[in-house]
């Protein structure tokens, strides 16, 4: 069974839609449907997945336009495409534009389940090391290693929060957005600036960038 892994399936066929929603909830996943291409890209802009399952041929934007939009955005969440168009040069096409894996329609539910599965584990083994301005940050320990100031050690909301924004890092974040997502238990958006001022006392004020007006985004003073 799955432990609290989400999945975005995108898909325009609802029956198969629903069939795939049932079938990966039954396993334990939280599932998210997106219906369209442009509703599938803006689910992977603004939410955190651990895989996602996409068809090619849908309304709007094409399902590999949309992976190579969120790749560009700096969105590593591993895609799998399943997708009636499956000979050979399909397949490559779809790995060259940013997809991990491949599985033409028809398909078996097993091979489709196992699959997941080792894309989660996959990416899981490569996640807990984050890029950030100058440095690293090493999720698991709770530590950023910057240029300048050596291994810093993080508390547990200080390292969500830089998480949080280093997995998006072209992405800029509204207080309100970063109130709900990291400081939920918070009774107002005062704590998210405490936090960023804790951030670059530690590390340096070029780990965050204030948006004027927006909010914060990963990344050197523009």
């Amino acid at each position: 069974m799955a432990e609290e892994h989400s999945v975005l399936v995108v898909e325009d066929d609802s029956a198969l839609a629903s069939m795939l929603k049932e079938l990966l909830e039954g396993e334990g996943y939280d599932v998210v449907v997106a219906a369209d291409g442009q509703r599938a890209l803006h689910q992977g802009l603004t939410r955190d997945f651990d895989v996602m399952v996409m068809d090619r041929g849908l309304p709007g934007l094409e399902g590999l336009e949309v992976l190579e939009r969120l790749r560009r955005k700096g969105i590593s969440t591993p895609a799998l495409v399943l997708s009636a168009l499956g000979n050979p040069a399909d397949r490559v096409e779809g790995l060259d534009r940013g997809a991990e894996d491949y599985m033409g329609k028809p398909f078996d539910l097993d091979e489709l389940l196992a699959r997941i599965r080792s894309l989660i584990r996959r990416h899981a083994d490569t996640s807990a090391m984050l890029r950030i301005p100058g440095g690293v940050l090493d999720v698991g320990s709770r530590t950023a290693t910057v240029d300048g100031t050596g291994r810093v050690v993080l508390s547990e909301r200080e390292c969500d929060f830089l998480e949080h924004l280093a997995r998006r890092p072209q992405q800029v974040f509204t207080r309100a957005g970063l109130l709900e997502s990291i400081f939920s238990d918070a009774d107002e958006g005062g704590v998210v600036d405490t936090y960023v001022h804790y951030l670059r006392k530690k590390l340096g004020r070029s780990c965050i960038r204030t948006v004027r007006g927006l909010g914060y985004v990963l990344g050197p003073p523009g």
